[in-house]
């Protein structure tokens, strides 16, 4: 591990807009000077932290403290209201299994697609489509349309052009099912693997996993840092706090 930052959240804060009445999001493109015709719901409140390269963090909070909003915002999905973020690397965003994808087209003209996301050039992905229609292992269904697929299948696609993409980053959200068991056991492998060598920043329930699998963790709790600590620093507290909302 170094101690170079390959991560950094400086200060990022992140608010919706929330329109309580039909015309009221007209009302603010028209007549914005006379407004704000919105409420702000804050989701992240000045969220700082950073992850060192070859470092392993995992977020933790109950649902709705504003953790996939975060990965969202550190992957470029969304922006955030304020604050700074900064990635040194290629990252393969998991949490956007299939984001790009086009129903339209099969599973080996989407990982064209997924591939190109990820930054790679058309003859590397070329190069690695026997590996990722291997890693995905839905069969025919590879030269198939997506329309035809499951949502377990397109998954699989997914996160199997994700695998292949010489990421230096790996950013997970748990919250997007890949499908049975026995893929489920690969991706595991994959990710562990991964953080021999790689960063990873993972959104994770499960504490068990992230105690073996983290150096670190980061505790949200409505919208803002709770605690940054170990797992052994972080996780009993945690519990006990879940315990008590439980």
């Amino acid at each position: 591990m170094s101690s170079e930052p390959i991560i950094i959240c400086d200060g990022v804060g992140k608010a919706f807009q929330l329109y309580m009445h039909r015309n009221d999001q007209l009302k603010q493109t028209l007549f914005w000077r006379w407004g704000p015709f919105y409420k702000e719901h804050w989701v992240l409140r000045d969220v700082t932290f950073n992850v060192s390269k070859g470092e392993c963090v995992g977020i933790v909070g109950r649902n709705g403290a504003g953790k996939t909003t975060l990965l969202q915002i550190l992957c470029g999905i969304t922006t955030q209201t304020h604050g700074i973020t900064k990635l040194n690397g290629r990252i393969a965003p998991i949490l956007a299994l299939g984001a790009g994808f086009d129903i339209e087209l099969s599973g080996q003209e989407n990982a064209l697609i997924g591939g190109a996301i990820l930054g790679l050039k058309r003859k590397e992905v070329l190069k690695r489509m026997p590996s990722i229609e291997a890693f995905a292992d839905i069969g025919d269904f590879f030269y198939q349309p997506l329309k035809m697929y499951s949502s377990g299948m397109a998954a699989r696609l997914a996160f199997s052009v994700c695998a292949h993409a010489d990421a230096d980053i790996l950013i997970v959200d748990e919250a997007l099912s890949v499908g049975d068991a026995e893929f489920g056991a690969k991706c595991d492998a994959y990710i562990k693997d991964f953080a021999k060598h790689g960063t990873i920043l993972v959104v994770s329930h499960d504490l068990t996993t992230l105690e073996a699998l983290c150096d670190r963790l980061v505790w949200i709790e409505n919208g803002s840092v709770k605690a940054i600590g170990t797992p052994q620093q972080i996780i009993p507290d945690y519990k006990i706090a879940m315990g008590r909302e439980g």
